[in-house]
Parts: C-alpha cells; sequence; structure tokens
C-alpha cells in the first residue's frame, strides 16, 4: 500500500463553477478518489463539461466523478435543462418501460458531461410516501416486489449506458422519523422486521444481473442491529459483517455525506475517518468542507495498514468499470434535454408536466442524498 494513494479513499465536493487555483493546488495535492458536483457547481451545460474535464486533468488515477440525478427534486442537472419526473411519479404511472426509459436517457445525459457514477438507485420502500425524512418522491415501491422491479429497470439502463450506480440507502432509511441531514434518526426495528422488507430489497440487488456496482450506507442507528449505538455508515457490525461478510456484497461501499448533521453533531472528523474506514467503508464523503481535505488525508495516514490495502483495492477495482466520457456539444446537450422534456410528458401528461418541484430556481439550504 502506498500512504501516497490514501486520498483515493476520499470523495470531495468542489467549492463552485469554475476550478480556481487555491481549490486546483488542494486536490492535485491530496488526489481524491473522486468529485461528486452540487447545484452549487452547475451554470451552463458547457461550464459544467469544462469543469468536470478540469478536475479530470489534475487526477493521476481517473476520478469518480458523481452526482444525485434521480429525478423530481433530486436532479441536479435540472437547473441547465428539463427536470426528469421522480421515482414515485414513474411508479404511479404504472410503466416499467417509462423507467427503464428514464436509466437510458439519464446515462445518455451523464456521459455527455464525464460523470461516470449516478448516485442511485434510491432502494428504500416507501411505506409512508409523506414521510418527513428526506425521501418524499424519490421510493420506486411501496413494497418489496415493486421496489424491486422499478428500481432494477432503472439499474439496469443506466449501467447498461456506462454509468456505474449506486444502491441507497442500506440498511434501510425509509422507517426514519426524521432527516439525517439535520439530526442522527434511530430506527428500533429487529432483524425479522427488517429481513422482511428492508433488507430484502438490497439482498436483491446484491445478486446479477441487477446488482448495483456501489451501495451508500445511511446515517442512522439501529440498535437492533448495532447495539453500541453507532449509525450503520461507522458501524463494523452492519458494513462488514452484514453487508460485506453475510450478504456477500463485493462491490463498493461508501457513507452518506460526513457533513450532515447526523455525523457533525455527534463525531469529530478525526473520528468519523477512523471509524467509518475501519467500519468497512471504501469512500468517505465530504462533500462541504473541502477545507477539510488536508486533515482528513492526515487521519487516514495514520489508519492501519490492512484496512487501507483493503479500501484502497476496493476503490482500485470499481475505477476498472469507469466509461469515459461522450464529445459534448450543446447541439448534442438539446437533443438529450428533448428526450428528458420528452420523459416527463409521457409520465405526467402535459398539464402536471409544466410543474416542476417546489424548490425549483432555489438551492435549498440542505442539499438531499
Amino acid at each position: 500500500m502506498a500512504r501516497s494513494q490514501t486520498g483515493q479513499l476520499l470523495l470531495t465536493g468542489v467549492p463552485g463553477t469554475e476550478l480556481d487555483a487555491q481549490s486546483a493546488a488542494l486536490y492535485r495535492e491530496i488526489q481524491p478518489g473522486g468529485f461528486i458536483l452540487f447545484g452549487r457547481n452547475i451554470k451552463t451545460p458547457s461550464q459544467l463539461r469544462k469543469l468536470i474535464d478540469d478536475l479530470r486533468a489534475l487526477s493521476n488515477i481517473e476520478p469518480i466523478i458523481t452526482i444525485d440525478q434521480e429525478g423530481g427534486r433530486v436532479s441536479r442537472l435540472r437547473l441547465i435543462g428539463n427536470e426528469p419526473p421522480n421515482a414515485q411519479q414513474l411508479r404511479d404511472r404504472g410503466s416499467v418501460e417509462l423507467i427503464a426509459r428514464h436509466g437510458t436517457i439519464t446515462a445518455r445525459l451523464l456521459r455527455l458531461f464525464g460523470f461516470n457514477l449516478d448516485l442511485c438507485p434510491v432502494l428504500d420502500i416507501s411505506f409512508y410516501d409523506d414521510a418527513d425524512n428526506s425521501l418524499r418522491g424519490r421510493c420506486y415501491g411501496r413494497d418489496v416486489p415493486e421496489t424491486i422491479r422499478n428500481a432494477a429497470a432503472f439499474n439496469r439502463t443506466l449501467r447498461e449506458g456506462g454509468i456505474t450506480s449506486c444502491g441507497k440507502h442500506f440498511p434501510g432509511y425509509s422507517r426514519a422519523p426524521l432527516d439525517a441531514h439535520h439530526e442522527l434518526p434511530v430506527i428500533p426495528l429487529t432483524r425479522a422486521e427488517l429481513d422482511e422488507h428492508e433488507l430484502a430489497v438490497f439482498q436483491h440487488f446484491i445478486r446479477e444481473p441487477d446488482a448495483v456496482d456501489s451501495i451508500m450506507v445511511a446515517h442512522a442507528q439501529y440498535p437492533h442491529l448495532e447495539p453500541g449505538g453507532l449509525p450503520a455508515s461507522l458501524s463494523h457490525r452492519i458494513i462488514t459483517g452484514l453487508l460485506r461478510e453475510e450478504f456477500g456484497f463485493t462491490g463498493l461501499i461508501m457513507t452518506d455525506d460526513l457533513d450532515m448533521g447526523a455525523i457533525l453533531n455527534h463525531y469529530t472528523l478525526e473520528e468519523t475517518i477512523r471509524l467509518a474506514i475501519g467500519a468497512g467503508n471504501d469512500l468517505a464523503m465530504i462533500c462541504h468542507r473541502v477545507e477539510a481535505l488536508r486533515e482528513a488525508r492526515g487521519i487516514l495516514d495514520r489508519l492501519p495498514a490492512a484496512e487501507l490495502d483493503r479500501a484502497l483495492h476496493s476503490v482500485a477495482t470499481f475505477k476498472q468499470r469507469l466509461a469515459p466520457p461522450n464529445p459534448f456539444s450543446e447541439e448534442e446537450f438539446r437533443l438529450r434535454d428533448a428526450d428528458v422534456l420528452a420523459l416527463r410528458l409521457h409520465t405526467l401528461g402535459p398539464a402536471l408536466a409544466t410543474q416542476r418541484s417546489p424548490e425549483d430556481g432555489k438551492r435549498s439550504p440542505v442539499e438531499i442524498y
């Protein structure tokens, strides 16, 4: 294991719409394993492609370039184009074909900009569509079979289009009583209850042909899975014991954003990084505290070699699947964006298609993952 490569275990945000000299110098030094982009990074189609090209150019190892492009309000690219229908709207339309089409359209759009990982599909079950825990509108099903059927259609065509996928939020977040962006929720479900519902979905997506390429772990406490009180994202019992060893998942594992209130309110950066990698995560996601990257890499450098070797091997293996970007042109973007609009019209009809999500035109003070 080369200590100089420990930055590969960090997935980081980017401050603005262009790569300033200070950020470029930091990224060149740290060599993070990947970059996640948000609304704050998107101004125009050509600007976005240039930013991604610049990030790739300063990386010695091909970086993960990722985004949350799910549909509805969690669609970063709606800032420069049409808003795709969300998972619930597609679910309610009752057409697996439209969901598969959504995956194809999304892959083509992301490849055009140079993304190689989409942080979806959401594999959580919607037991209550109006739950106030950040998942409103984002779930493909109301039970295990419906969730599997619909999420699999999107996942399959997204991957066929050359974009790797991420199932979230393991081990199942939809029954969280509050939003982890603000505070750490407790989900007191028994193992039997989780096995019957949430975990049944994730187990399906660990197996081919519907396997996801990566899994994001939730910031929530599950007392019956982790009696020590750690959130799932920092729990060796849940990540290594359950996901890796019992379920046999061999893909990339990442934390949800470590800048969320569920973690920030309870753990120091030192504790967070040490616990995250020690638990079995391969990537630690730091979306907003970009200035903390140097400190985070220093913490990684002090971790046991065996933990670093395992995570670095997993990241390197995952990166072998990354597809190169497609050539960019404004004309091609307009064609891809027209596909998004057509899908929206087919899903919602002409009247509803004109009604975008409430946050339209604004950057929410809390980025949703």
